[in-house]
């Protein structure tokens, strides 16, 4: 049989292009940033209830790091003082079976400049102990921090 190769890469396409639909990956990144005394910085979103890390999708073009390094900016107004160490990588099945986190942790985090909170996106934000987290942190956050802090088994799911 003879192939037509004008029609070859239309198809190549196709298929490629149809998978993506179909088979879509979502990916986020979560950053557990931690200042000089310990305690951890959270978010509380305008769109979920309780208090998360910091963290948000990564975009298009862009890596995860950058994207982590994105959201500290953006969501916390900080700075890491040293490199974000890769933690884990979760799938987070409750969003879609495709769905996918990465966490990153950062140590001695300096704040950039103060946080305007609330704003559309973030409603309250903070440091706190991670002993006397609020109420209302996420079961996913208090995890998330055990296995940071304390040497808890590693999930695969958040």
């Amino acid at each position: 049989m003879k192939r037509n190769s004008r029609l070859e890469p239309v198809v190549k396409w196709l298929v490629v292009h149809w998978g993506l639909v179909t088979r879509a990956k979502t990916l986020g990144v979560r950053v557990a940033a931690f200042n000089d005394a310990g305690h951890v910085f959270l978010v509380k979103h305008s769109y979920v209830p309780g208090w998360y890390l910091p963290g948000g999708g990564v975009d298009g073009g862009e890596t995860c790091l950058g994207a982590a390094m994105r959201e500290l900016d953006e969501e916390a107004a900080l700075a890491p003082t040293e490199p974000l160490a890769l933690f884990a990588v979760y799938r987070n099945a409750r969003i879609t079976p495709r769905d996918h986190v990465v966490m990153y942790v950062a140590r001695n985090v300096r704040v950039l400049r103060p946080l305007n909170v609330p704003n559309r996106e973030i409603t309250a934000a903070g440091f706190f102990d991670p002993a006397a987290l609020p109420d209302d942190a996420t079961d996913a956050t208090r995890r998330r921090l055990a296995e940071v802090l304390d040497g808890e088994p590693v999930a695969q799911d958040w």
